[in-house]
Parts: C-alpha cells; sequence; structure tokens
C-alpha cells in the first residue's frame, strides 16, 4: 500500500478559488482536497499558501561545461528551496544544446537530480553564433519546444526570420534576447548620466528596442509564436503592450533584479550587479512593473546565471554578466509588493507552464487528479540571505544584506517532499 502525505491547513490558491483546506497526496497525484484529512505523513501549512510550484522559464545550470559554476543537481536544489518544479535551461552550454545528444544529457541528469522536471531550451542557430539555423526539426522530435540563443540575440534579420517560419510550422516557441550587438560592445551599465559621471561605458536602451521593433514585425508576418526574454525597459513594455493589443502571439518576461534593483548600485563598481541586460532606471521599473499589473509581461523569471568568484571579483569591465535568482525570486517579488499574491502565483507557475509548454504536469489548479507539483509557502516571512547556505556552488547574489519577504516552506515534486521546513532533503 502506498503511503500518503497530508499538508495540512494552507489557502490554496487556484486560478478561480481561495480556501483553507488540507491536500492529500499519494504516489505522485493530488487524490482529495478538503477538511481534516490524515495521511501517514503530515507537513505543517497553516499561514502558508499552497499553489502549484514555480516554472522558471530562464535558468542557466552551466551542465555540460561549466560545472565550476553549477551542476544541473546543485541548480536543481536551488531550484527546489525557490519553490520550483520545472526549469527551462538555458543552452548556452559548452558543448551548446544545438544537438540531440545534449539535450538527453542534459534531461537525463535533470531526472538523476530528481529534484525538478529540467527542461532542456534549443539552440536557435549553431554553436548559438547566429550564422546558421539549429537542427530545429531533429531536436523539436526529440521533445524540445523552447529555442533560443540566450546571451546572444539574432542579429541577423533575415535569418531570424527564416527560424521563425520553421518554429511555426513545428509548433514551437522562438525565445529572443534583445540586444542589438554593435549598440552594446564594451558597455557594462545603462547608458545614463550617472554612467557618465562614473566614467563606464553606456549600455543605450534602444539596443533592446530596435529587436523588440523588429521581432514584433517578423511575428507579424510569419505568425510564429514568440517569447521575449528578460524586458528591461518602458519602451520594451509599450512596444509588447500594443503588439498584443494587435492580437500578435507574444509573451514576455522580467527579472527579480530588474524589478527591484536599478542602475545607480553600479557606483560601487561591484560586477555583482553587472547583468544583461543592465539594471536601467527607476521609470524603466516602475513600468515593468505597470506590466505585470496589466497583463503586457506574462511571467517573472530568474535568469538565474551562477559564475565562479574569481570571475565576478574581477574588474567591472571584464567580471561576466548575471546574478543568482532562483532561490531569492520569491522573496524579492513579494518585498517588492508590486503584486498581489495571486498575481505573483500566475507569473511564477500558472503562465510560465504553459509558455514553456508544461502546463500538463505544472502550473495546474490544486484539485484531485493532478499531479503533486505543489509549493507551500510563507507571504509574510522576513529573511535575509546567508551566502554560506545557498544551494547553488555560486554565491554571486546581490541581495545579501537585504531584507525580503517571503519564503517557501515545502516543496511537493510528482508527490515526494524536496523541501521540508526551508530545508532540502537530500
Amino acid at each position: 500500500m502506498s503511503k500518503s502525505l497530508v499538508i495540512k491547513g494552507g489557502t490554496i490558491i487556484n486560478r478561480k478559488s481561495q480556501e483553507v483546506a488540507d491536500v492529500k497526496i499519494e504516489n505522485d497525484s493530488v487524490v482529495e482536497v478538503g477538511k481534516n484529512l490524515k495521511g501517514d505523513t503530515q507537513l505543517d501549512a497553516s499561514g502558508c499558501i499552497v499553489s502549484s510550484g514555480f516554472v522558471d522559464l530562464h535558468a542557466h545550470l552551466r551542465e555540460p561545461g561549466k560545472e565550476e559554476a553549477e551542476t544541473i543537481e546543485t541548480g536543481s536544489r536551488a531550484g527546489a528551496l525557490g519553490g520550483y518544479t520545472a526549469l527551462v535551461v538555458m543552452p548556452n552550454t559548452d558543448p551548446p544544446q544545438d544537438s540531440v545528444a545534449v539535450i538527453d544529457f542534459v534531461r537525463e541528469q535533470g531526472k538523476r537530480a530528481g529534484l525538478v522536471d529540467v527542461v532542456p531550451s534549443g539552440c536557435i542557430t549553431l554553436g548559438r553564433q547566429g550564422e546558421s539555423l539549429a537542427p530545429m526539426a531533429e531536436l523539436a522530435h526529440a521533445g524540445v519546444t523552447f529555442f533560443t540563443d540566450d546571451g546572444n540575440g539574432v542579429q541577423d534579420a533575415a535569418l531570424m526570420r527564416r527560424a521563425l517560419e520553421y518554429a511555426r510550422g513545428l509548433g514551437v516557441t522562438l525565445a529572443q534576447h534583445c540586444e542589438v550587438a554593435e549598440l552594446t560592445k564594451g558597455a557594462v551599465m545603462n547608458e545614463c548620466s550617472c554612467c557618465t559621471d562614473l566614467g563606464l561605458p553606456g549600455w543605450p536602451s534602444i539596443a533592446e528596442e530596435l529587436m523588440v521593433f523588429r521581432d514584433i514585425e517578423l511575428v507579424r508576418i510569419t505568425g510564429a509564436s514568440m517569447h521575449f526574454l528578460h524586458l528591461s525597459t518602458k519602451r520594451s513594455v509599450e512596444l509588447v503592450r500594443a503588439a498584443k493589443r494587435d492580437g500578435l502571439p507574444i509573451t514576455a518576461e522580467v527579472t527579480p533584479h530588474h524589478l527591484s534593483l536599478t542602475q545607480e548600485l553600479l557606483a560601487s563598481y561591484n560586477p555583482v550587479f553587472k547583468v544583461n541586460p543592465p539594471l536601467r532606471s527607476i521609470e524603466d521599473i516602475q513600468a515593468l512593473k505597470a506590466g505585470l499589473l496589466d497583463g503586457t509581461i506574462d511571467a517573472i523569471a530568474t535568469d538565474h546565471a551562477p559564475h565562479p568568484r574569481r570571475d565576478k571579483e574581477m574588474s567591472l569591465d571584464l567580471a561576466p554578466p548575471g546574478m543568482l535568482g532562483l532561490e531569492t525570486a520569491l522573496g524579492v517579488v513579494l518585498a517588492e509588493g508590486a503584486c498581489e499574491i495571486r498575481d505573483v502565483v500566475a507569473l511564477m507557475s500558472w503562465n510560465p507552464a504553459k509558455i514553456a509548454r508544461v502546463d500538463a504536469e505544472h502550473g495546474r489548479d490544486v484539485v484531485a487528479g493532478v499531479n503533486a507539483n505543489l509549493c507551500v509557502f510563507d507571504p509574510q516571512l522576513t529573511w535575509s540571505v546567508d551566502p554560506e547556505r545557498l544551494a547553488s556552488k555560486s554565491i554571486n547574489t546581490p541581495y545579501i544584506g537585504r531584507t525580503l519577504r517571503g519564503r517557501v516552506r515545502h516543496t511537493i515534486f510528482k508527490g515526494t517532499p524536496t523541501v521540508i521546513d526551508g530545508q532540502a532533503q537530500k
């Protein structure tokens, strides 16, 4: 006889309902939602929210090739601690995810870790070099539904148009890193008055916005689906809003750090604040938050980007961009107070699950019969980041010393607790 697990006394948030109830799980499924349920094992959820597990559309787990910074196992553990049950992992590995062999390796390593569903994305172009298309049909046949050259924007408009035409025929989604590279050479921070004062080369907003505009128009003529990664500027939000009004099949994400950190932090010359795209102005942050509230932006994605300490301790011009995100995303978003809790669940679970096409198993309402991929979090708990207790192999987070609000208490993946009372279980 299989053992049962009951999550006791939490507030269950579904798309059209909210109730305080128990959730009973057997094997890998929810079997009952109700009052006074009994099970072989019980997890207390009083004062907590119970929701479907979070889905990250944008995580760098570095394996294969850069295991010093992160492995699929350590990144999966960080994800579980952050309430995630599925991670879409970016293809800028070494070798890149432009072949079935690498896709299979990544997927198998995720299964071996057994902490979250690791969903490999495929490259749009071979080697992410932007010169010729990757074997998209072969990768799609192997189950890849999300393609991106993240870290690089596809610069060649004709090549991107062809990729979109192939994507439409294959029924897959392309995700674009919006950056016109000719406009960002040598840049380390947002182009603004403070970058002039600091003597740092500026990264203009137009470098993002030109590519957003270009690809919206390519979507218009091809009819293919497009997802915009880590939007960061006011004008980008306006462009996506207008495209959605026109009914184009476009979705977009924003990161927690672009909602919470401003360009002025680069005055410290600390590379922990160097990201791609760069931290922007308070006006941009306000526009991003407005985009979340009116549905222009569909998802909050971490862009979890671990780097070894020695790399992030280089000078600002040489240090690689990127920061950790999986363990802190919920706490940052709730601390910012930009969204109601139901909206946070939508932006971190329901919507990204649909965009990533994993909504058969993730991002489901918590009702009898669904897969038991769940997150239990305390929305009021305040905490601060201890770099020595991070599950990630790297510690490049800008949130050390900041007060975050909201923390994951339990994570359930395929019916098994991967996190209990904030502690990873394996």
